[in-house]
């Protein structure tokens, strides 16, 4: 069986969009933790006693992961820390949704964003677990090039603006429904 490794270049920007995807999402909790426990709360999926406590460690394992993810020695943990979030995430949506329960705030663009879950959202948190697993590769040993960093920049850059174009787009679409149902 062939050895897998990752171009040095490809694991870095992958590493990269996911610590700014986990970083934006705990500083979007942290922002307002006690609207982050509603919205957590809302979800009906932890006992009363343990919502909060809960609430308050998602936003730190979230933090946890975008910092793991820097450094080679944590790497592989924060990973994992990270799929099994995304894979939380996701079953808490589809649960919900399950349920009938569409209009619960999904909790993802922080405080202020009010938008409603959607099935899309259980398969990009997957899409986005399965991404998470790069982090468990092992890279290859070229050194990383000041082009490869200019490259990394630029396509972190780019995958950033192509994920929130898609988000916001999604999550109106998910917005008119809700709205269209309601009518």
């Amino acid at each position: 069986m062939p050895n897998l490794s990752l171009d040095p270049a490809v694991a870095s920007l992958v590493i990269a969009c996911l610590v700014i995807l986990f970083a934006a999402g705990a500083l979007h909790k942290f922002r307002d933790l006690r609207r982050f426990d509603e919205i957590f709360s809302a979800y009906g999926l932890a006992t009363v006693l343990a919502r909060t406590r809960l609430s308050r460690l998602v936003p730190m394992l979230e933090a946890a992961v975008a910092c793991g993810l820097l450094f080679n020695p944590t790497r592989t943990p924060a990973a994992l820390l990270g799929m099994a979030l995304l894979l939380l995430y996701a079953a808490a949506i589809a649960i919900n949704l399950r349920r009938g329960r569409t209009d619960l705030a999904c909790g993802c663009g922080g405080p202020d964003d009010r938008r409603p879950i959607a099935g899309w959202m259980v398969w990009r948190n997957a899409g986005l677990a399965v991404l998470a697993g790069v982090g468990t590769l092992p890279w290859s040993a070229r050194p990383l090039l000041w082009t490869d960093l200019i490259t990394v920049a630029g396509g972190a850059l780019a995958c950033c603006l192509v994920y929130l174009c898609l988000d916001r787009l999604l999550g109106r679409a998910a917005r008119m429904t809700a709205q269209l149902r309601r009518t």
